[in-house]
């Protein structure tokens, strides 16, 4: 037994060892916790707070957002696992539509086509994908399934996933409702879109989410204008509402036209249209790029100052790359908006500077092709040189091409690049600081 004298100095010792913990817990715990411990912050200033030691930042307007992103079997295993430690991780309202129902890295995904009329996928050979993943599984699967063929002006023609791809865009938007029919802004991406949430979430305090809204990057195919899907688009509650009481009476019609066209995307913009809807163009913050690619030096401030809203054609590591910038950015510099010359300043810059001024087997994307002869890549340059726009320039074999914007570009064998430095950084100087966002508003 412990005697009374030694009670007391014990009781206190272990008051204290408790208040130690309580305050570790209260101050560090939640960098082991991994989530925020105070939310939200008590100076928001109504954006969000990034904390060094939280893996989520408090963002303010996230419970109005449903979130949801379309995929394929064939994609699925290799794009969309990424998201869920990275662009979804501190989403709390999200759903993955696919034309494979199974779970994927822990969440569940949903067939968007289960309420297709089923003689349409009987007989319309476009859905020969879907039944044999109906019937068999991934083991319906072919080698010929599974391939990144390059996208052409009219898509993916020979590749069975996009073909089947374009019969999800209209069954996606009722299903979405079915999951959430309350939110105010509905946020549609793919798996290889990347989205700037805090930026998202303040542009669209701006916007009214009882106006019938669609925002998205600007295409056309013939006359029809749609947001691009894999750059992402968002669509409020009002729209969402127009189209499902437009769609209700013409399914049958509007599987027809499905069946005509070869753009799912493309769909939906024509029915929204129709419905009354007409589309935001949002370009370049909605855009579809990667950060590597984006256009920094065209359009002066325009494609300078617009903050980062989504990025495309992101492979799992861009999105790991880019999240993990956004999240130093915002952390180092405390700046609530993340702008395109941010991203050049922070991520491009850097990138080209440890590059070699000549980079083998490497492609810039520069797009203008110089009509002349080109026999090596000296002669490249000094084509580039002379056109006093030229930054950086890229050849193969008798063959050269030039451009007024610095990209990083992507390895690629038989191309050589170039840049010219002090072009580049004579360029970054005359467009300077943003002293305006070009935020695109109502």
């Amino acid at each position: 037994m412990i005697s009374a004298r030694f009670r007391v100095p014990l009781l206190v010792a272990s008051i204290i060892s408790l208040l130690v913990l309580y305050f570790f817990l209260l101050y560090d715990g939640d960098k082991y916790a991994g989530k925020l411990l105070f939310d939200p912050p008590e100076e928001t200033t109504g954006r969000a707070v990034w904390k060094e030691e939280s893996d989520c930042p408090y963002l303010p307007g996230i419970d109005d957002v449903q979130v949801i992103m379309k995929t394929g079997a064939t994609e699925a295993l290799e794009k969309v696992p990424v998201h869920f430690h990275t662009t979804l991780k501190c989403i709390p309202h999200f759903v993955v539509f696919s034309d494979f129902e199974e779970d994927l890295a822990g969440v569940h995904t949903i067939d968007v086509l289960r309420t297709v009329d089923e003689n349409i996928k009987q007989t319309n050979p476009e859905f020969d994908l879907y039944n044999r993943l109906r019937a068999s599984g991934r083991k319906g699967l072919h080698e010929s399934d599974i391939n990144n063929d390059p996208s052409t002006p009219s898509g993916k023609p020979e590749n069975p996933g996009w073909k089947l791809d374009k019969w999800k865009f209209l069954p996606m938007m009722n299903e979405t409702l079915h999951v959430r029919d309350d939110a105010k802004w509905y946020v549609f991406m793919e798996a290889d879109t990347y989205i700037s949430w805090p930026n998202l979430l303040d542009w669209l305090e701006k916007f009214d989410s009882s106006v019938p809204y669609y925002l998205g990057t600007q295409m056309m195919v013939g006359d029809m204008v749609f947001a691009h899907g894999g750059s992402g688009y968002v669509i409020s509650r009002a729209a969402m509402q127009k189209f499902a009481e437009y769609r209700a009476p013409r399914v049958a019609e509007l599987d027809e036209f499905t069946a005509s066209q070869w753009a799912g995307d493309c769909v939906l913009g024509k029915v929204l249209s129709d419905a009354g809807v007409g589309l935001f163009y949002s370009q370049p913050m909605i855009q579809g790029a990667t950060p590597w690619a984006y256009n920094y030096f065209d359009h002066d401030k325009q494609y300078w100052c617009t903050p980062v809203i989504t990025y495309h054609h992101m492979t799992p590591e861009d999105v790991r790359d880019t999240w993990a910038f956004e999240r130093r950015w915002r952390i180092e510099t405390r700046k609530p908006i993340l702008l395109h010359s941010d991203v050049f300043d922070g991520l491009i810059q850097r990138e080209l500077e440890q590059l070699s001024k000549i980079q083998e087997d490497w492609d810039n994307e520069s797009s203008d092709e110089h009509q002349g002869e080109t026999r090596s890549i000296e002669d490249c340059e000094a084509h580039c040189v002379d056109d006093k726009e030229c930054v950086q320039y890229s050849y193969q074999p008798g063959r050269c091409w030039k451009s007024k914007s610095a990209k990083r570009g992507s390895r690629k064998p038989d191309t050589t690049s170039g840049w010219l430095p002090g072009r580049i950084n004579k360029t970054v100087t005359k467009l300077g600081s943003c002293k305006k966002m070009e935020w695109i508003t109502p």
